[in-house]
């Protein structure tokens, strides 16, 4: 009974993960910024950062040229995030998370290594919103190459690896900004 106690106190001092996910396209981005601006802790999408500098290195689209290094510098980059959170008694909201990396892989069918399972498993969200794809929305740019068509795939690789890792993945549906806003910080 002690140990039970002390474990759920424990439990209360940690911050309360939560990933925003969903094939490209389809509000992620938006959320977030949204949540930071209501003032709640937000980690931004780090992949744009990556292909940018990558881009200065002389790769154009390094997740296609080299999709394994690609997906290295995103997984330290998302396992740094998650390392940081030191604020106590809060939610923090990700775009995007871990298994974000294996389910792009598994999406274009390419092995990986076993550390990457690994990091997954032993890196842990509290609860994960994925968003649906959504047409009406979806616009390609220089960084989202994708067609509607593979980021509806790209969904289904998203929901199945969350599922695969023990995650109940919660779609939001769709709606205006504030209307899914307020669906996440209600099911938060």
């Amino acid at each position: 009974m002690f140990l039970r106690i002390l474990y759920i106190n424990s439990s209360l001092l940690n911050t309360k993960r939560i990933v925003i996910t969903g094939g490209p396209g389809t509000g992620k981005s938006s959320l977030i910024k949204h949540l930071d601006l209501m003032g709640k802790l937000c980690k931004p999408e780090i992949s744009r950062e990556i292909i940018l500098k990558a881009r200065e290195e002389g790769y154009e689209q390094l997740f296609l040229k080299k999709p394994l290094l690609f997906s290295e510098m995103l997984l330290e980059g998302r396992l740094k995030q998650h390392k940081e959170v030191g604020v106590k008694r809060n939610t923090l909201y990700y775009d995007r998370g871990l298994p974000d990396v294996v389910a792009y892989l598994n999406y274009i069918s390419l092995g990986y290594p076993e550390s990457f399972d690994e990091l997954c498993l032993k890196y842990r969200y509290d609860r994960v919103f994925i968003l649906p794809p959504w047409e009406e929305i979806y616009e390609q740019d220089n960084e989202r190459y994708e067609s509607f068509e593979e980021a509806t795939a790209i969904y289904y690789h998203l929901n199945e690896t969350y599922k695969n890792y023990q995650y109940n993945p919660i779609e939001v549906p769709p709606g205006t900004l504030e209307e899914r806003t307020s669906f996440i910080l209600a099911h938060s």
